[in-house]
C-alpha cells in the first residue's frame, strides 16, 4: 500500500511539473497575489464587501490556475519530448490526460478553498464550501474548453488567444444576458432586487447544469481528438 501511494505521489509530482511547465509555484503565488490585489481594490471602493464580492474576487485566480495547464498541456508534452511515449501505448493517452485533468482541478479546488477560507477569516463571513464549488463550475468550463481547443490547435499560445477571445465575448455579453441562464459569469450570490429568490435559484440550477454539460462535452471532444496521433507527432 505504501509503495502504491509512493508511486502515485511521484506520478503526481511528475505530471504537475509537465502541465505547469516547472512553474507551479509561480502560478500559486500569482493566484494569491491576484486575490490580495483584487480584495484590496474592493475594500478601497465604496461598496460593501459581501459574499457576491468574494465570488468575483475568487473567480479570477481560480481561472488563472486552470488556464495555463489546460492550454499548454499538449505543447508541454511536445517540448518535453514525451508525446511519442504517450501515443506509443494503446489507450495510455486517455489515462494520462484524464489524470492530468484530475490533478489540475484538484489543485484548483484546494487553492480556491484556501482563498475562500482566508476570505471567511479576514473579510466577510461566507459558506466556504459552497462558494468554492460555485466558483469551480465556470473554472471547470474554461478548463475543459481550453483542453478541447488545445487538441485542435496543438499550440499553447494559439489556444490561449482563442480562450481569451471567447472569455471576452462572454464577458461583454454578460451585461446583456444579465440573469439569463446562458450567462456563464452570472454571480450566484448576487440576487437581483427585482427577481423572486425561488426563480433565481431555479435559473441558477439551469445555468450550472448547462455549464457542467458543456464542460463534459468539451472534455469528451478533447479526448476524442487525441486519437489523431499523426497530428501531434
Amino acid at each position: 500500500m505504501k509503495q502504491f501511494l509512493s508511486n502515485i505521489l511521484k506520478l503526481t509530482q511528475y505530471n504537475i511539473k509537465i502541465i505547469f511547465g516547472n512553474k507551479f509555484i509561480y502560478f500559486v503565488l500569482s493566484a494569491v497575489v491576484l486575490f490580495v490585489i483584487t480584495s484590496i481594490l474592493n475594500l478601497m471602493s465604496n461598496n460593501e464587501f459581501m459574499e457576491s464580492t468574494a465570488y468575483n474576487v475568487l473567480l479570477v485566480p481560480s481561472i488563472l490556475i486552470i488556464f495555463y495547464p489546460m492550454c499548454f498541456g499538449i505543447q508541454n508534452d511536445q517540448d518535453a519530448k514525451i508525446i511519442e511515449i504517450i501515443f506509443g501505448i494503446p489507450n495510455y493517452r486517455y489515462k494520462v490526460w484524464l489524470f492530468r485533468l484530475l490533478i489540475a482541478y484538484v489543485i484548483c479546488f484546494v487553492i480556491t478553498f484556501f482563498l475562500a477560507a482566508l476570505t471567511n477569516w479576514l473579510l466577510v463571513e461566507i459558506s466556504v464550501t459552497e462558494l468554492t464549488l460555485q466558483v469551480m463550475v465556470p473554472a471547470f468550463l474554461i478548463g475543459t474548453l481550453s483542453f478541447m481547443f488545445s487538441t485542435i490547435v496543438r499550440n499553447g499560445s494559439g489556444t490561449a488567444v482563442i480562450i481569451i477571445i471567447i472569455g471576452l465575448v462572454f464577458f461583454i455579453w454578460s451585461a446583456f444576458l444579465a440573469t439569463s441562464k446562458w450567462n456563464i459569469f452570472i454571480n450566484p450570490f448576487d440576487l437581483p432586487s427585482n427577481m423572486n429568490p425561488i426563480l433565481f435559484k431555479s435559473l441558477l440550477v439551469d445555468n450550472r447544469l448547462i455549464m457542467l454539460t458543456a464542460s463534459v462535452i468539451a472534455m469528451l471532444i478533447g479526448l476524442y481528438k487525441t486519437q489523431e496521433r499523426e497530428k501531434y507527432i
